[in-house]
């Protein structure tokens, strides 16, 4: 449930959502149990607290009592394709899971990700996050790789290459980025 809260806001707020959540129900099957108003609540200071608050009953009934050990031996596509049946869990968060819970090398894709892999040519800039994941995930040999690629351009991707005026001159990739060389040589 913490993926969940931690779509669209920051870690900050999605642990303050957490801990609150924790703290408010004794157990998940209490939470499922809840008025989705207690729960949305409980949740507010992680940000659209409606829609993750329907999100996450959604999942718990889903679930039906299901803790997902299985995913730890059961192969990455079959992991996958569980999580992302249940209600509002895309790529990028079954990922999370996946790498973070499990260990298992699929590599998460926020905008950060995506728009170092597009700029250093990994993928077209139109490209479909899937094809983006995929790329990623196969250059990836085992969870340590796939968390090593994923939390460093995410860190790139917020320090260095932002969305609006990246630090071309001060990246370290420069050599290899053709968005970069083209923006420092114009």
């Amino acid at each position: 449930m913490l993926t969940v809260l931690s779509q669209n806001t920051n870690d900050r707020n999605r642990d303050v959502a957490y801990m609150r959540l924790r703290e408010r129900f004794p157990s998940w099957e209490a939470v499922l149990r809840a008025p989705e108003d207690e729960v949305e609540e409980a949740i507010r200071p992680g940000g659209i607290s409606r829609i993750k608050a329907n999100r996450i009953q959604a999942i718990l009934e889903d679930l039906d009592g299901d803790e997902l050990e299985w995913m730890a031996d059961a192969p990455m596509e079959e992991g996958r394709t569980r999580l992302v049946a249940l209600p509002g869990i895309g790529r990028k968060t079954a990922a999370c899971v996946l790498l973070f819970s499990y260990g298992i090398p699929d590599v998460p894709v926020d905008t950060h990700v995506f728009r170092v892999g597009w700029r250093l040519g990994l993928w077209p800039e139109k490209s479909k996050l899937e094809d983006a994941h995929d790329v990623l995930t196969k250059l990836a040999v085992d969870g340590n790789d796939a968390y090593e690629i994923h939390t460093n351009l995410l860190r790139h991707g917020r320090r260095i290459c932002i969305a609006r005026n990246p630090l071309c001159e001060q990246c370290p990739l420069l050599s290899l980025c053709p968005y970069g060389k083209g923006r420092v040589s114009a």
